[in-house]
């Protein structure tokens, strides 16, 4: 079930749906926003001991205790996000397969400053299977050059697996009415 307010429309018969898009070191990626909440600055995130090195911290978003993943060391198992101006948590909420619960879940990118507006039909098949990151989908050709979709129900099932991500929920405020 998409959150309210899905990000799609239609032209001529084709779907469109709108996409953030981030830098990743040399690379760029598109998330779409069906899933984003908000975009906020990047603040400093209280460190838990003991979790995959992908985990940043935790943060206390509208007074919810949030998992931050920072997506460079995720994606590309590089350093972490550069704490430039243009550096941002990108607020994501989803509900759990089989639960009327939702989580949220901040995800860090640097350049998190543009929306793209694909179709469907934009968006190119990979060819080729990733072990251990399906969540990273088709390319989008377009003037930054290849800019790769991350398919964020994809990445919550991955990101489940960790026990810091099974309990959180946000309060009933973030959650969407029935």
């Amino acid at each position: 079930m998409r959150p309210p307010g899905a990000h799609h429309t239609t032209h001529l018969g084709l779907l469109y749906m709108l996409m953030l898009i981030c830098q990743i070191k040399s690379h760029w990626y598109a998330l779409e926003a069906t899933h984003v909440v908000e975009v906020i600055p990047r603040v400093p995130l209280r460190q838990v001991p003991n979790t995959p090195p992908y985990i940043a911290g935790l943060l206390n978003y509208r007074g919810t205790i949030v998992p931050i993943i920072d997506l460079s060391i995720l994606i590309e198992n590089e350093t972490p996000s550069q704490p430039y101006l243009s550096t941002r948590i990108i607020m994501i909420r989803y509900q759990v397969a089989g639960h009327q619960a939702w989580q949220s879940l901040g995800l860090i990118a640097e350049q998190v400053t543009e929306t793209l507006n694909p179709s469907a039909k934009d968006i190119k098949p990979l060819n080729l299977e990733t072990q251990g990151s399906d969540y990273l989908g088709g390319m989008i050709l377009n003037d930054r050059g290849m800019v790769q979709c991350i398919d964020l129900d994809k990445l919550f099932v991955f990101l489940r697996s960790d026990t810091l991500l099974t309990a959180l929920t946000p309060p009933p405020s973030l959650a969407p009415s029935p």
